[in-house]
């Protein structure tokens, strides 16, 4: 079973016995964005047809913005772009990104995910709720820590909602970010990057 045959988080919540809450977990930590990066999606805003696909809005926004943040932490993580995810013989897919941790062993190597990113395609926020949960269940199943902290993401690039899952609980932030306040949208993600590092 495809992780995107969950159109919806009640579903995966039903189907993994999840306990739901919403709640403001997200503790901003500041990051300073470069003026280039701001150059960049200034100019892929204005120039490019950003929305004509989800292949564009992942490559002209999304990517852009995770990878500036990841820089600050390459030595403790790596950034997967698309890559397939096996959960069991039965239930895969392809998260549109991971944060995982970065093996010893080399960079090509794939190590315990802790954070996922997926694209509300059509700006259908219910299926990719529904497509980012089921995704941090099988990633829970994979790295094999019950006690661990995982974070999800979806947006349609403009808009940036955030959850975290826990062991039987799943907890969606009541605010979600926008493209428009980089700071504010930055400060979130890194809170992310920070919270997985203690994880570490």
């Amino acid at each position: 079973m495809s992780f995107t045959s969950y159109k919806t988080l009640g579903k995966v919540l039903q189907t993994f016995h999840l306990t739901y809450q919403e709640q403001n977990f997200i503790q901003p930590q500041s990051f300073e964005i470069s003026d280039y990066l701001r150059a960049e999606l200034q100019f892929n805003l204005t120039e490019l047809v950003v929305d004509s696909s989800e292949y564009a809005l992942c490559e002209n926004l999304i990517y852009p913005i995770l990878r500036e943040i990841w820089k600050a932490y390459k030595t403790h993580f790596m950034l997967w772009s698309h890559l397939a995810l096996e959960e069991s013989d039965d239930w895969s897919g392809i998260p549109d990104y991971m944060i995982a941790k970065r093996s010893p062993l080399g960079k090509i190597i794939f190590e315990q995910p802790y954070f996922i990113v997926v694209e509300a395609k059509k700006d259908n926020f219910s299926e990719g709720w529904g497509q980012c949960a089921a995704e941090l269940v099988a990633i829970q199943k994979l790295n094999n820590r019950p006690e661990q902290t995982l974070f999800g993401v979806v947006t349609n690039a403009e808009r940036w909602e955030f959850a975290k899952l826990q062991p039987g609980l799943f907890t969606k932030n009541l605010s979600g970010y926008q493209i428009e306040n980089l700071e504010e949208l930055f400060a979130a993600i890194n809170y992310l990057f920070v919270e997985s590092q203690r994880q570490l």
